[in-house]
């Protein structure tokens, strides 16, 4: 299950989206985030699909990463789809003890489960396509006028990077600990919830030790390298957008657009 934690991690191609500004990749995303929460048919909610579908394929980036980065949250996409097949009003089609699950509801929860893959795997496209330094760029430049009011932005953007970046070096860290601790007779897949949480002790203590060398070692790096924070801070690249990103923006404001009219044309689900 760690191993398919794909979250922070970058995959160089030679594509369009990869190209793109980064400043606009997250524009693009946000708006793809909006267009999957305006929808209240099943119209709208294929317009996100298809987008979702078509970013992979201009990224090139295997669709297998998509099922990767979703199979982490199945349990929260089943434990959701349950709390609306059960809470939510409507036909009833059968009860036990004292839920009830309606026709509604089972709509309902096929509608969230399709919004939350597309939410996940479209978004992890930002950081697939997206180094974490051009990423730290973007966000100090879009979060600039927080300056005016005396905001960290760069402290928060760095921050922000730098823990998505380490998060695939602690899946990786975690599941050496695991192995090492197998190795030395350790089970941690038989009893019940307690038990298996009681086995996690022996991973997490020497984890969180582990984080906390990687921290000050990085801290001493960045000292040594003399940073200061954004006093003073030059960039190699200049962040400039180009045609294809005004174009990219045309688009998904065109989708959004879409879902907003499809809303209007068809019924809602609800």
């Amino acid at each position: 299950m760690l191993k398919d934690i794909t979250i922070g991690q970058y995959f160089p191609q030679n594509s369009v989206l990869h190209s793109l500004d980064p400043r606009m990749k997250i524009i693009a995303v946000t708006i793809f985030i909006v267009m999957l929460f305006i929808p209240n048919n099943a119209f709208g909610l294929s317009v996100g699909i298809f987008v979702s579908l078509l970013g992979y394929a201009i990224s090139k980036i295997p669709i297998r990463m998509a099922v990767k980065s979703i199979k982490p949250i199945i349990p929260i996409i089943i434990f959701t789809s349950i709390l609306n097949m059960i809470f939510v009003d409507g036909t009833v089609l059968f009860s036990f003890w004292f839920f009830k699950v309606t026709y509604e509801g089972i709509r309902m929860a096929a509608f969230m489960i399709v919004r939350i893959i597309c939410l996940i795997s479209g978004s992890s496209l930002l950081t697939y396509t997206t180094s974490p330094i051009a990423l730290t760029d973007a966000l100090e430049r879009l979060l600039s006028p927080l300056k005016r009011v005396k905001m960290p932005v760069h402290e928060l953007s760095m921050m922000m990077t730098i823990a998505l970046r380490f998060i695939p070096t602690l899946i990786e860290e975690t599941d050496k600990i695991m192995s090492a601790q197998k190795a030395r007779g350790a089970d941690m897949e038989s009893g019940g919830i307690i038990d298996r949480a009681k086995a996690l002790i022996p991973v997490l203590i020497p984890l969180f030790v582990s984080s906390f060398r990687r921290a000050d070692d990085l801290a001493l790096a960045m000292e040594c390298r003399c940073y200061h924070g954004d006093e003073g801070r030059t960039r190699m690249k200049s962040l400039q957008y180009s045609r294809k990103d005004f174009i990219c923006l045309a688009f998904m404001l065109l989708f959004l657009g879409l879902t907003i009219g499809l809303n209007f044309v068809f019924p809602s689900i609800y």
